[in-house]
């Protein structure tokens, strides 16, 4: 075991325990890295991804179909649509669980009964990379480590952390707006748990060193089932400590180095993704000091700057934000979404848009079908999450098929110039709306975008080329096949924000060795002028490589008509 895991148990369990802790650890990662193969193709260098990389965030049993598995299901759509397109898929939890859609997890080594198995899982990991959730913060009240929590066994006694009710927890930082603390009647008497996120996903106390282990243990599990991306679930919460605001804990960031440690020594083909649903400088903190964190960052920004720019008609804040970007390297890159599970978070907003553009995009939302969620802060309660289908979010009406896709795909253009690694939700792709009618039946905000669908109805409606979602399907894929041949979208390749004006966003990627790829985007519903920036270094005569036209720069600009989307790059 190397140094650096040495010196990151003995920081978070003190040296008196570094050895014991060492030991246990090592035993369990050697067993279970003995049962591991490592996948065929590997990738290259600290950052195993190439521009052929993006993934399609999905639910287990999203695609249904009578008689058949939601697993095979899935794997059906992946293979006839997205073969080609896209180079992986992130399942959301599959495993057996209780409550939040799958994130209240029963048992961390099996597969949810009524959507497949390992082998199903598995199967799709043969045609296409794996990602899946560790959600590690918490587990399911109703996981047998719980249960033995409630009997009092001493193997559980540590799992979970209990607290005087009376104890002033109010610097702790509380994502939502439910209790802190959840009362559960115990063999030992009653006991106030910990439960950041609701009463049913009791928090795991990772100050008992054998958490760790055990959580490790799932990690490489994962690996040995096929996983190739690991999704460390709300990890900013992780470390719990009373007077400490209990987020972006230093013991926190040791445990993420402490995984990335184990898998540069032992797995080296597999990603780290840390999910911090917070402000841009928090966020960008989870790559560490020496890049020695995650591998990849969600981009929590860009789904609202990306939204503010469309609803404004102006793309002001998207390019500020944009060129402060720290660079790109070899071994840490962006996982960059618009739409997933949950909604569009407005925290990491705060600081770039004003409190009045806040509340236009809250009422722009409200106003096109969407819903607000709320969390407690001292002040009291302040909006957290917009819920809505992220097509509707931007293009609103939808009497216009054309036009809608034209908008839609525009902003989606965005998540794919982007210096990273696409997420592309799957409702964004086959082009879905907002769900209501399932907010009605569950009470639940998120459901709005979470709509589970009959396979052969998506494959029907995808088969129209006048349909709306055929449209935007159609003009997804097409853009992810031009990325993806193209070195100069590569996640560690190079990028500038290029000087624009109003609703014009532009970006220059690559260099003389990937190629150059000029991307540019108009935000509006009116035709925009693009002067030319001098640092695109453009010269002659330009083609579209998304739609073939050709363009000079002899004049000096370039219009884009509304919503037009222009991938330039030299012709040869």
């Amino acid at each position: 075991m190397s140094e650096s895991v040495r010196e990151l148990v003995g920081f978070i369990y003190g040296p008196e325990k570094e050895e014991a802790v060492c030991s246990s650890l090592l035993e369990r990662v050697k067993k279970r890295v003995a049962r591991i193969t490592a996948p065929p193709t590997r990738g290259e260098g600290n950052l195993p991804l190439d521009e052929a990389d993006s993934f399609m965030i999905t639910y287990g049993d999203q695609f249904r179909r009578p008689g058949t598995l939601p697993l095979e299901c899935l794997k059906e759509f992946c293979e006839e649509k997205l073969t080609g397109v896209l180079s992986g898929v992130h399942i959301l939890p599959f495993f057996p669980y209780t409550s939040d859609d799958g994130f209240s997890i029963a048992d961390y080594t099996k597969v949810h009964p009524d959507w497949g198995g390992w082998k199903q899982v598995s199967g799709i990991g043969t045609s296409f990379k794996l990602m899946s959730d560790l959600v590690l913060n918490h587990c399911s009240a109703s996981h047998r480590w719980f249960k033995g929590f409630l009997e009092d066994d001493p193997r559980y006694r540590d799992f979970f952390i209990s607290v005087d009710p009376d104890t002033d927890l109010s610097t702790i930082v509380r994502p939502r707006a439910l209790p802190l603390l959840t009362p559960f009647e115990t063999a030992a008497g009653t006991k106030h748990v910990w439960t950041t996120f609701s009463a049913d996903q009791v928090d795991l106390n990772f100050a008992c060193p054998d958490v760790l282990i055990e959580m490790i243990d799932v990690f490489l599990f994962h690996v040995q089932m096929g996983v190739q991306v690991i999704r460390l679930d709300a990890i900013a919460y992780l470390w719990k400590e009373i007077g400490h605001p209990s987020i972006h804990h230093p013991k926190t960031h040791a445990v993420v180095r402490l995984f990335r440690a184990i898998v540069e020594e032992y797995v080296p083909w597999v990603i780290i993704l840390t999910e911090t649903n917070v402000p841009h400088k928090e966020n960008i903190s989870y790559f560490g000091t020496g890049d020695d964190e995650a591998h990849m960052i969600y981009q929590f920004s860009l789904p609202p700057l990306t939204l503010d720019a469309f609803r404004r008609e102006d793309a002001g804040h998207l390019r500020d934000w944009a060129a402060t970007l720290p660079p790109v390297d070899g071994r840490t890159t962006y996982f960059n979404f618009l739409a997933s599970h949950d909604g569009v978070g407005v925290t990491p907003a705060h600081g770039i848009l004003s409190d009045q553009e806040l509340e236009g995009l809250i009422r722009s939302v409200e106003e096109r079908g969407g819903l607000v969620s709320y969390k407690a802060v001292k002040e009291g309660k302040v909006p957290y999450e917009l819920n809505i289908n992220y097509r509707d979010a931007v293009a609103g009406d939808q009497t216009e098929p054309r036009q809608t896709a034209a908008q839609f795909i525009a902003a989606q253009s965005i998540l794919l110039a982007m210096p990273g690694v696409p997420g592309i939700y799957v409702h964004s792709l086959i082009g879905s709306g907002n769900w209501s009618e399932g907010v009605k039946e569950t009470g639940m905000n998120r459901t709005i975008n979470r709509r589970k669908l009959q396979l052969d109805q998506v494959l029907q409606e995808l088969s129209d080329p006048a349909s709306l979602e055929a449209r935007i399907f159609k003009g997804y894929t097409n853009m992810l096949k031009v990325r993806r041949e193209r070195p100069a979208f590569h996640p560690a390749s190079p990028f500038l924000v290029l000087k624009a004006d109003g609703p014009v966003f532009g970006l220059l990627r690559g260099d003389e060795e990937r190629g150059r790829v000029v991307c540019l985007v108009n935000s509006s519903s009116r035709p925009a002028q693009w002067k030319v920036d001098p640092a695109a270094k453009l010269k002659g005569v330009l083609t579209d490589c998304i739609n073939g036209g050709s363009f000079t720069v002899a004049a000096g600009s370039i219009t884009l008509e509304p919503f037009q989307v222009l991938w330039l790059e030299t012709m040869t």
